[in-house]
């Protein structure tokens, strides 16, 4: 109790040198500070795959697929299902998991599946755009007088690496019909690879191919474009694989280093305390601790206060002189992120396409 009342008293002597309303702000710079501290850029799913069974029976084994952002903690949410299914990550950033289904599960051909991809504090998600029971058409309805027109695709291209080996990427293009949800499939690697629209009615994305891939350089890639409950498929007539004399497109190395911004963190940084908030944070706990105590007790006192007076004292002043930067995260084209810091707030919106250019970031139209 004694000491309980020692840390009130405390308190209301730092107050008597700094007012109520200067060590409120130091209060809720400390709550920001320490959100932003564990925020980071928001994970990414790239792909959300499952092999469906033909009946939904007790005992068929639905196997899901998520590739993403490495080192998080991935679940799904089936529905009709009694319960939800965790993920492992079997290597980085591919997690996959197998749900049976049970006797009590109302699993249809109507159900769909939802993946959570937790990566620190922040969450990514992807609802499944294909059927967990049968072939794809035993969950669309059929075209009605209503349903919008089927997506176009204009061209499907790729950017070959020289050789179809662990850890080089495979760049796939789809130009078509804007406001869509694209995707590739490739012959030789399992689940699909979702294509982000880094601009109206175009859609790219990355393959990182892995160990366990086994793509040739015929290998057949299908990209897919949906919009509503219509899909149009387009197959790739060229090889995966780069020929000797083949040179990147002079758009891709124009735009090497542009990307999308996925991300705008707002960082505070604690200002520098100096000798005048110690003194005075110490004269406020010295005076507290000379009230406490009798005898030897009134000088251990007033040491404790001194030295926890000065402590905090130096924490306000270095709240008070707290500064704020903008952090913009980009996600390359590559694949890659890239922090940009601005002093004030930038002028982009997440989702905006942008390049980076001198440390700084420029728009692209």
């Amino acid at each position: 109790m004694r000491t309980r009342n020692k840390i009130v008293l405390g308190l209301f002597a730092l107050g008597a040198f700094f007012p109520l309303p200067a060590l409120l702000p130091f209060a809720v710079s400390l709550v920001h500070a320490q959100q932003t501290a564990s925020s980071a850029a928001a994970p990414r799913i790239d792909g959300f795959d499952v092999e469906p069974v033909a009946q939904p029976t007790p005992g068929s084994e639905l196997v899901f697929t998520l590739y993403g952002s490495p080192g998080g903690a991935a679940a799904v949410q089936i529905g009709g299902a009694t319960g939800a299914m965790v993920l492992v990550e079997t290597e980085a950033g591919v997690y996959e998991g197998t749900y049976t289904i049970r006797k009590r599960d109302k699993i249809t051909a109507a159900s769909t599946a939802t993946a959570n991809l937790r990566v620190g504090n922040r969450v990514a998600s992807a609802i499944l755009d294909e059927p967990l029971v049968g072939k794809a058409s035993a969950r669309r309805p059929a075209p009605s007088a209503r349903s919008a027109a089927a997506p176009k695709i204009d061209r499907f291209d790729a950017v070959p690496p020289a050789r179809l080996v662990a850890g080089e990427e495979l760049v796939l293009t789809l130009s078509g019909s804007p406001g869509g949800t694209a995707s590739a499939r490739i012959a030789g690697v399992k689940g699909k690879l979702v294509l982000d629209e880094v601009r109206p009615g175009v859609y790219e994305g990355t393959y990182t191919i892995k160990n366990r891939d086994r793509i040739a350089a015929d290998a057949a890639v299908t990209g897919n474009l949906r919009i509503g409950d219509r899909e149009t498929s387009a197959v790739l007539g060229k090889s995966l694989q780069a020929s000797p004399a083949y040179q990147p497109s002079a758009r891709k190395a124009a735009c090497i280093n542009c990307g999308v911004v996925e991300a705008i963190n707002v960082v505070e940084v604690k200002g520098e305390g100096s000798y005048l908030g110690m003194i005075a944070g110490g004269v406020a706990g010295a005076l507290l601790g000379s009230q406490i105590g009798q005898g030897r007790g009134t000088t251990v006192a007033e040491v404790a206060g001194a030295a926890g007076g000065a402590y905090a004292g130096h924490e306000v002043e270095k709240r008070m002189k707290a500064t704020k930067h903008y952090e913009v995260v980009v996600r390359l084209e590559n694949g890659g992120s890239q922090t940009v810091s601005y002093a004030a707030q930038p002028g982009f919106a997440v989702g905006t396409r942008v390049k980076v250019e001198n440390g700084t970031l420029a728009l692209v139209q």
